[in-house]
């Protein structure tokens, strides 16, 4: 046992080397080519032989590379939370229709309220709006999903529903652009694009404390999660409550899958594959160590595939929901086949 923990230990050590390796060569990668000395002086002491290299890192760069690692961390950790509530291995914010959900919660606000409004004004609660929205939006479609799931037990009809709430909701955000004047509906069609890069450091910094929020109601509902590995009953039986431990977890996976939908867009596929990545490094089912697992991994997952994004060439950039489907699709096929009873 003693040896198992080691092993864990260095695993934990290895993966925060390579994402201090993928941060720095993240930061290095662009149009413009910064020594990788120069960035570390920046980073350090907020010098450079040229003060444009300072703007470059520190007003596009970095805030980039941030929000990577919180989207990588908040997306992996949310679907590693729905994965044991539902005791569904292809549950995650993407397939549940919960990150429809949450771009629900943002059209209506950039599509409706903020037409009642001058430019000016909204933008001055804007950002918190959009948030709250996102929250709201996903909430309420994983609410609806874990009311079905306790009169439907199959795993693949839950599935087949989410993707149905899903698709409803898409459908409502289509009938609202339809309507929408063209300011407004060209301010949506950017987000729905979204990307990494279009987070701003004042954006950010309502990213950053939704997400470690999020995370830190995780990591207080690990053993809650533990109990709920084998059934609702059986966490009872341990004196888990257990209204209060789905209002945890629901709102620490609202909160984490809205925030990054609102600011970053739909991103799909984090959320199912890293888990189960996590799962098979660290060959444990004890929550503690699958969530720190999974926002290292899900953290140098996100930073990769910004990574891959930037690699066809150095002035325009892959969508981000290609790159991390293209990783986690061949994840996806994996899991179904390993689970032949849930096909």
């Amino acid at each position: 046992m003693q040896q198992v923990n080691k092993t864990r230990f260095y695993l934990f050590g290895l993966l925060f080397i390579i994402l201090i390796a993928a941060f720095l060569f993240d930061l290095f990668i662009g149009s413009a080519n910064i020594p990788l000395p120069e960035i570390v002086k920046i980073l350090f002491t907020h010098e450079s032989s040229r003060p444009e290299w300072i703007s470059i890192i520190n007003d596009f760069r970095l805030p980039k590379v941030i929000t990577a690692i919180l989207a990588g961390a908040a997306l992996s950790v949310s679907g590693l939370q729905m994965q044991t509530v539902f005791r569904n291995p292809l549950a995650g914010p993407d397939v549940l229709g919960i990150t429809a959900g949450a771009s629900l919660g943002v059209a209506v606000v950039v599509l409706g309220i903020s037409s009642f409004f001058s430019f000016d004004t909204f933008m001055l609660f804007g950002n918190w709006a959009i948030v709250i929205a996102a929250c709201i939006g996903s909430g309420l479609i994983l609410l609806l999903i874990f009311a079905v799931s306790l009169r439907v037990r199959d795993i693949i009809t839950i599935l087949i529903l989410g993707i149905m709430f899903g698709s409803a909701t898409i459908a409502i955000v289509s009938i609202l652009q339809y309507f929408s004047p063209a300011p407004t509906l060209k301010a949506f069609v950017i987000w729905t694009m979204g990307s990494l890069g279009g987070v701003t450091k004042s954006q950010l910094w309502i990213l950053l404390p939704c997400v470690i929020l999020g995370l830190f109601t995780a990591v207080l509902s690990s053993k809650i999660l533990n109990a709920l590995l084998l059934g609702e009953n059986y966490a009872k039986s341990l004196g888990v409550n257990i209204k209060t431990s789905r209002f945890l977890i629901f709102f620490s996976t609202s909160l984490l899958a809205g925030s990054v939908t609102a600011f970053c867009g739909p991103i799909g596929f984090i959320g199912i594959a890293v888990p189960h990545v996590t799962r098979m490094i660290f060959k444990t089912s004890h929550h503690i160590y699958l969530i720190w697992g999974s926002i290292l991994i899900g953290s140098v997952t996100m930073l990769a595939s910004d990574i891959l994004s930037l690699l066809p060439g150095k002035e325009n950039a892959l969508p981000i929901n290609s790159v991390t489907a293209l990783l986690g699709i061949p994840i996806v096929i994996w899991i179904i086949i390993k689970n032949k009873k849930i096909v």
